[in-house]
């Protein structure tokens, strides 16, 4: 499975969002934040706004927050946002085209491969549900305290 590079760049900006709480940031100045083009970045901010992640706020004091607390944002909400909501495998059922196949069974949920790669997707998503933007900024936290304060530093700091 390979995930849209917007997950990624989504995330970050959610967590760097959530240490300037009810501050707008531009998609210009989150871009410019890890040298990301504007317009790419952008795409995923306003994929995040239509799941309810972020707000756009227009005007010249304008630009992305996050709409939601961030321990109520979690990683699937955001992946599900960026790549939809679709399974990752999709069982075609080709065993019915097989020898001894039942044109009248269900192999989605029959065959042993269905299974196991539906098991691993619920696993995968349970953990993602698991965790939040709250969760990851915590951690960023605990291994680099100085984190929030550089990051509001740079935007504040920022002439794009």
């Amino acid at each position: 499975m390979k995930m849209n590079e917007g997950v990624e760049w989504a995330m970050h900006s959610c967590v760097n969002l959530s240490w300037l709480p009810g501050e707008a940031v531009t998609a210009k100045r989150l871009a410019a934040f890890y040298n990301l083009p504007t317009a790419y970045l952008n795409k995923q901010l306003q994929a995040l706004a239509r799941a309810g992640i972020v707000s756009s706020i227009s005007g010249p004091k304008g630009g992305f927050q996050l709409a939601r607390d961030p321990r109520k944002i979690s990683l699937l909400d955001i992946v599900v946002a960026i790549d939809g909501a679709d399974d990752a495998f999709r069982c075609t059922e080709i065993l019915k085209a097989g020898p001894g196949a039942n044109p009248k069974a269900d192999y989605v949920k029959t065959c042993q491969i269905s299974r196991a790669m539906r098991a691993a997707e619920l696993t995968y998503r349970r953990e993602l549900a698991a965790q939040t933007i709250a969760d990851i900024a915590e951690q960023v936290l605990a291994e680099h305290p100085d984190a929030p304060d550089n990051t509001r530093s740079h935007f504040a700091n920022l002439t794009v």
